[in-house]
């Protein structure tokens, strides 16, 4: 079974192909915490995470197969 990553469920690979493009991977963070209930962190990604979170969330992606938990709350 293949393992799932972090954008709503979806498979590996196509997380990290969202995760490397920049405008999808800030607006796929955005809605993946909001989702997640985390209106905080999803704010603070709207105004910062089309720079050094996008680069994170990549690195991160590709090591661990999660985005950056920046408000493990």
């Amino acid at each position: 079974m293949a393992k799932k990553g972090d954008y709503f469920g979806l498979g590996y690979i196509v997380s990290v192909i969202l995760a490397i493009i920049p405008i999808t991977s800030w607006i796929c963070g955005i809605i993946t915490r909001f989702s997640e209930g985390k209106i905080v962190a999803g704010i603070i990604r709207i105004f910062f995470g089309f720079n050094i979170i996008w680069i994170c969330d990549l690195v991160l992606m590709i090591i661990s197969k999660h985005i950056l938990r920046l408000l493990p709350v």
